[in-house]
């Protein structure tokens, strides 16, 4: 699939690993759609792409039509990229007892049920494009995490989110081959975005050289350049891709 003159969602993506997306998305030529909850950031860069920029709540049905419905006016919509995602920390039980249900459903309710719910209904827009030379009609790429493998101490709900969007991808492929629909997953490591900047310096040195190799922290291009490749590389469906430096979670 050409990225050029096609249209492309990028949920979270105003900062961190959505903002990287959206940037190699323009540079190549793609029209990029980007939602996020931060309006001043991203309308600021989606002016800057030129672009289109939709303040919305992933898991609210509602927002994900609007988001949708902006794609789909701007021209054919061929790839959805979600990004949108919170990582609170909370122990099963902690100091103040036990882990808040609601926090354990919010968590959900973003990171996997938002992310269903923008590919149910951007996958239901692509079934009705004209497939490309390839046969494809569009193609879905969402974010799990290492976490969902090695989760750690405090990540219970983001682990199990995080778990969700590995689980569902093989049998959304699956649901989706007939319409020319690949879907897939990529699960990054310890990456430098918003909410790793938000932790000390000496918490973000530790994590940068617990990684094997390069022993850095992921960078958002690095997550662009995969985005990249599973978009153009037609072969690439149903799988989930650990982009990690080679590091597994120890358990705090």
């Amino acid at each position: 699939m050409d990225i050029a003159n096609k249209v492309f969602i990028v949920t979270g993506g105003a900062s961190g690993l959505g903002e990287g997306t959206a940037r190699m998305l323009a540079r190549e030529g793609g029209k990029v759609v980007i939602a996020d909850l931060n309006v001043e950031k991203g309308e600021a860069l989606a002016a800057e792409l030129g672009g289109a920029f939709v303040k919305a709540d992933v898991s609210q049905e509602a927002d994900a039509q609007a988001i949708v419905a902006k794609a789909l006016s701007l021209g054919k919509l061929m790839g959805l990229v979600n990004c949108a995602g919170i990582a609170p920390a909370a122990k099963t039980v902690g100091k103040d007892g036990a882990h808040a249900l609601s926090l354990f459903q919010k968590v959900i309710n973003v990171n996997l049920v938002g992310s269903f719910n923008m590919i149910r209904l951007a996958s239901e827009a692509m079934c009705k494009n004209e497939p490309e030379a390839t046969g494809e009609r569009g193609v879905m790429i969402s974010t799990a995490s290492v976490a969902a493998y090695d989760g750690q101490i405090g990540q219970a709900a983001y682990a199990a989110s995080k778990g969700g969007v590995v689980g569902m991808t093989l049998p959304i492929a699956r649901d989706l081959a007939r319409n020319g629909i690949r879907n897939m997953t990529i699960a990054p490591g310890i990456f430098g975005t918003p909410m790793l900047f938000g932790m000390p310096q000496e918490v973000q040195d530790a994590l940068a050289a617990s990684v094997p190799f390069p022993s850095r922290l992921g960078r958002p291009e690095d997550y662009a350049k995969l985005v990249h490749q599973i978009i153009t590389n037609d072969m690439l469906n149903g799988e989930v891709i650990r982009l990690d430096g080679a590091i597994r979670l120890a358990p705090r």
